[in-house]
């Protein structure tokens, strides 16, 4: 699988930490090189980088970005073009939180317009307008993987996350449509979708250590799941193993969506 990956270029929003440090870590792990996106902690992202050339001797650089702000991805991309002489893999990862999320993180009765669009501009306009610049420089490289991370929390429920599980099925739709055309380009287009991981996001949850311990409880395998499970799937369906994976939605959640 290393020969397949080694020089090639993975963009990624929200890389520093959580399911987006995971993920870094596994394709520079493959010998990819990085361009991952941060929000406001740059010298964390400095740190990452270093490390990351160092310890896989890749080539990695950081990049801010506001995923509220989503049409900013055209001058991020123009930037990358600078650094990295090619595209082979987007992931749209990047989540917001805090008060950015009010109106929207609450229960069905409480639900405010502001809220809302801003989850479903960070998860489906982001993921639009980043996979459109991806896939313009894929097409000159011959082909690339898209993908959107998502959740089971548009398939189960979950107590006070209606606003972001509808705009994760909306993210899920729309990597179908990009799938549909973005074939003819060898460009695959597929989505992950995670069942309750322990992150920095998910400790945010007023209700963390009931939804810790129950899905510890759900899941068959009895622990709950870990950014690292989302990222060996990520680097699995942008391998040639996964050459005809396209369009879909691979669930990773230790069986709980079932139970």
């Amino acid at each position: 699988m290393n020969d397949f990956f080694k020089g090639k270029t993975l963009v990624i929003s929200g890389g520093t930490r959580g399911v987006g440090r995971a993920i870094i870590e596994e394709f520079a792990k493959a010998g990819v090189n990085i361009a991952f996106t941060y929000n406001s902690n740059a010298d964390l992202a400095k740190d990452i980088e270093k490390e990351l050339e160092e310890t896989h001797g890749i080539k990695a650089k950081s990049y801010p970005l506001n995923i509220l702000e989503p049409e900013t991805y055209k001058e991020l991309f123009l930037e990358i073009d600078k650094d990295f002489d090619r595209v082979d893999f987007f992931i749209s990862n990047a989540i917001i939180s805090g008060r950015a999320v009010v109106g929207g993180y609450t229960k069905f009765m409480r639900l405010k317009p502001r809220g809302l669009n801003n989850i479903f501009t960070a998860t489906v306009n982001a993921f639009v307008i980043g996979a459109q610049e991806a896939a313009k420089r894929m097409q000159k490289v011959g082909g690339g993987s898209i993908i959107s991370i998502s959740s089971t929390g548009n398939l189960k429920y979950i107590e006070n996350y209606s606003g972001h599980g509808t705009c994760k099925a909306a993210v899920e739709a729309m990597v179908r449509y990009a799938a549909t055309e973005l074939g003819e380009f060898n460009i695959r287009a597929n989505a992950v979708s995670g069942g309750p991981l322990d992150t920095d996001a998910l400790k945010a949850f007023v209700n963390y250590e009931e939804v810790r311990n129950e899905t510890a409880k759900r899941s068959p395998l009895g622990r709950m799941g870990e950014p690292n499970d989302l990222a060996g799937a990520c680097l699995f369906i942008c391998s040639d193993k996964a050459s005809w994976m396209t369009g879909h939605t691979l669930i990773i959640d230790g069986g709980t969506t079932f139970k």
